[in-house]
């Protein structure tokens, strides 16, 4: 008798599985074992660098070979008296939130890796010497780090092809249903970790070309749209280069400067956008031209 195609599913979980725990081994109890007793012994890199390197590793090991990866086998072991293995994930996806932690940490701790490598030859040797051993299949540490990243959509794939190739009136339907319900949501919880981490890094970069001004340095600030701007001088009608920074709450009216030592731009002005009024000019000498007028003042400016 040919297999059921949810079982063939349900064992290709399985076996991934097996191999997913094998890799996070690796991560945790070699690459991340060996790094720290080399920080601690011999002080080639500080212990906190290889602890930001590997983040919440240790803990996401724990759990997949602890308890996911015995729950699941158990379930194959039976599957001919129970065949179900929603239960058991609906039971793995709520702690699948701890990837938010390591995916928000991913590229940092890859640029860690690097530049303590140019750093550290005693620490580039320890890499290149476990990354020889036949364990890690000719791949780099790098390689190997990104799995847990990919780990949390490869579940859905293979849960939504599971769901999909059960039969109508399967006892696991209601189960695996919610299970990828579940997933679903922790793969968008771990995207939003990453949104958020990429945010805050843009705005970081906004405020250093703005040279940090104090009252504007804040992480609730959400930059709208940047670029250059004309403004109209009435008196001598003319015009001079100006640059404008839009945030949720406030705009920026900047002067670019000649000598960029830190800062890329002075804040001349900062308006506040409650209240603030945008009207369009028909000004037929200078084209493209509007008014933007709040409780501090009022600008005549002028887009490319």
């Amino acid at each position: 008798m040919q297999e059921p195609e949810e079982k063939k599913i349900a064992l290709e979980l399985l076996e991934t599985e097996q191999a997913y725990v094998n890799r996070l081994y690796l991560l945790d109890q070699v690459f991340y074992t060996e790094l720290m007793k080399e920080a601690k012994t011999a002080k080639t890199v500080p212990e906190e660098v290889v602890k930001m390197m590997f983040s919440n590793i240790s803990s996401i090991y724990q759990f997949h070979a602890e308890f996911f990866l015995p729950e699941l086998q158990k379930r194959m072991e039976d599957w001919n008296h129970n065949p179900r293995i929603g239960d058991v994930i609906q039971k793995l996806a709520p702690f699948l939130k701890m990837y938010g932690e390591y995916v928000k940490n991913f590229d940092k701790a890859v640029e860690l890796i690097t530049a303590w490598s140019e750093k550290s030859p005693p620490f580039q040797e320890l890499i290149a010497d476990i990354q020889k051993r036949k364990v890690c299949a000719n791949l780099t540490l790098q390689h190997h780090m990104l799995e847990p990243v990919q780990r949390i959509p490869r579940y859905e794939l293979l849960l939504k092809d599971y769901v999909r190739k059960l039969p109508p009136r399967s006892p696991d339907r209601g189960d695996a249903e919610k299970a990828l319900e579940m997933i679903f949501m922790v793969a968008k919880h771990s995207n939003a970790a990453i949104a958020e981490m990429e945010r805050l890094q843009n705005l970081w970069v906004v405020y250093q070309r703005l040279g940090l001004e104090d009252d504007i340095v804040d992480p609730s600030n959400e930059l709208i749209k940047e670029g250059p701007i004309q403004k109209i001088s009435t008196r001598n009608n003319s015009t001079s280069e100006k640059y404008l920074f839009l945030f949720n709450n406030m705009l920026l009216y900047c002067v670019p400067k000649v000598i960029q030592v830190g800062a890329e731009f002075q804040v001349h002005l900062r308006m506040d956008v409650g209240g603030m009024k945008v009207r369009e000019l028909k000004d037929t000498e200078f084209p493209h031209t509007f008014l933007v007028s709040g409780k501090q003042r009022t600008l005549e400016l002028q887009a490319r």
